[in-house]
């Protein structure tokens, strides 16, 4: 190898090495757990006014799977806005 290829390949892991550390601090930061609970609080209060006449064991063990499903889907919208505040 010679040098350049290998700054080339010091540059690529410096760069996979910046989105490593941006995974891992959106992992564990703060915004990211609010936002799970605030989610999934608002699906539980939906789908217990939808469910109100059945007690049915079926239909309320569906809360926090939707809760859960919901609050992942939505959360790349709320990472773009995380990250952009880091920056």
């Amino acid at each position: 190898m010679d040098n350049k290829e290998l700054e080339k390949e010091i540059l690529k892991i410096k760069e996979r090495n910046k989105r490593v550390e941006l995974d891992k601090a959106w992992e564990t930061s703060w915004s990211r757990r609010i936002c799970i609970c605030i989610l999934t609080y608002i699906v539980v209060i939906v789908y217990s006014n939808m469910i109100k006449t059945s007690s049915s064991i079926w239909f309320s063990s569906l809360v926090p799977v939707i809760g859960f499903t919901l609050s992942t889907l939505s959360l790349k919208v709320v990472r773009n806005i995380w990250e952009k505040g880091r920056k």
